[in-house]
């Protein structure tokens, strides 16, 4: 991809105050664009990293059984009245149209998905089921707030499962806990604690919160140094002392941000929508139900928020936009850079070229690290006919061969990926 026809460019000014640093570095690197209040457009590099986030996301959902469907954003208002949602949810999108028919923007999809599940589902045979999407949902927050963290409209992932029986729905839920710390794992944020809390709006069960441990968090936890064990500060009893979980770590206080959930739906949804099964008796039985969610957006900003410096971002290696980004600073080495960039492209490394023409070499520089991508290459007068390779936040540069380049870049990708998938 070449920089000097990519929509997004990076800015090194400060024209606005912003609440968060998500905000502030997605936007002056190229990979937001704020509409209103809670509403952004993906620019090309931000599109580019949500949809690694995805793939991770598909990846590891397909693992454990999950069969992704694509579910509607408009929901009828028959739908949330089986369920007497459409006045309580007071983050609800409303509209009529001008046929006079009701409607709502998604917030989430229980309402969808259970009747869905009811025209497929109708012995002990067809569960356990486990279906998700990935798509946007719209919720009327009084108040968004830090960046991409909290919007109006925003990209997330639901899991929804049905089982026979609570029993089968717990295991599954382990199986799903587990997914998600290698997902997060997968995306740089190993420090994930899992925190009890109530369902709120969507269920009256208990559910549970991923979060990462930030300063910039929005919310306030009581976790253990050794474990995964957290909870909210406000209802916490024990703030200091052992881990009640583990025993073995200490109880520390800080910030964090969500960036997934699970609920136990219990036979809520399922009552609601009369969707029952036959057991091997022939007996009619209430179908249990779970919900598990990860904000993709959210997770975009939240990587931002964990991995920045005081030159810019800084993406690890699953979720960069591109393999590498390559400068050219010669007067007279443009067909040389241009030779890199296609070696690199037939050898399945993803690219950005910043080939602009009067543009100073230190201004470049300045952009890849804003931009955060892992690997920086330079081709100058002084290279010669070699290129000199760089990783995001190191000092040290390395000068090698077109070939060597392609090597290294494989290499470090490849042990990166088995560092976070191990």
């Amino acid at each position: 991809m070449r920089y000097s026809h990519f929509l997004g460019k990076s800015t090194a000014e400060i024209s606005r105050t912003y609440d968060s640093i998500n905000h502030e570095l997605l936007t002056r690197a190229g990979y937001i664009d704020q509409v209103a209040s809670g509403i952004f457009t993906l620019l090309p590099l931000g599109k580019r990293v949500v949809s690694r986030i995805e793939t991770i996301i598909r990846e590891e959902m397909d693992a454990i059984g999950g069969q992704e469907i694509l579910m509607p954003s408009l929901h009828p208002k028959a739908l949330w009245d089986k369920t007497d949602r459409w006045d309580t949810v007071d983050v609800f999108f409303k509209t009529k149209s001008r046929h006079g028919q009701e409607y709502g923007l998604s917030p989430t999809h229980e309402e969808i998905v259970t009747p869905l599940a009811k025209k497929y589902v109708s012995s002990y045979r067809d569960l356990p089921l486990y279906l998700y999407h990935i798509s946007q949902k719209f919720r009327d927050e009084p108040r968004p707030k830090s960046g991409i963290l909290r919007g109006r409209e925003f990209g997330m992932k639901d899991l929804y499962s049905f089982h026979v029986n609570h029993e089968d729905f717990a295991s599954f839920y382990a199986t799903v806990t587990k997914a998600y710390l290698t997902i997060f794992a997968r995306c740089g944020l190993t420090d994930v604690k899992i925190t009890e809390a109530s369902g709120g709006a969507f269920t009256k069960k208990y559910s549970h919160e991923f979060n990462i441990l930030t300063p910039a968090g929005e919310v306030d936890l009581v976790y253990c140094d050794s474990c995964h064990f957290a909870q909210n500060s406000e209802i916490v009893k024990k703030k200091q002392g052992d881990c009640m979980r583990c025993g073995e770590g200490k109880l520390q206080e800080g910030g964090a941000i969500e960036v997934g959930n699970i609920f136990d739906l219990g036979t809520r949804f399922s009552d609601a929508f009369g969707l029952f099964y036959r057991d091997q008796k022939g007996e009619q039985k209430q179908v249990f139900m779970g919900c598990y969610g990860i904000g993709t957006t959210r997770l975009m900003g939240t990587i931002a928020e964990i991995f920045h410096d005081a030159q810019g971002l800084k993406w690890p290696t699953q979720v960069t936009p591109f393999h590498c980004h390559l400068i050219d600073l010669g007067r007279e080495t443009t067909s040389y850079a241009a030779l890199v960039e296609r070696t690199l492209i037939a050898s399945s490394i993803s690219v950005l070229f910043d080939d602009r023409e009067r543009v100073r070499g230190g201004e470049k520089l300045a952009t890849a690290d804003l931009i955060g991508i892992p690997v920086r290459l330079v081709v100058s007068d002084r290279t010669k006919k070699n290129v000199e390779v760089k990783i995001r936040g190191e000092k040290k540069e390395r000068l090698m061969s077109p070939s060597e380049v392609v090597s290294f870049i494989h290499d470090f990708y490849e042990n990166d990926r088995h560092t976070h998938s191990s």
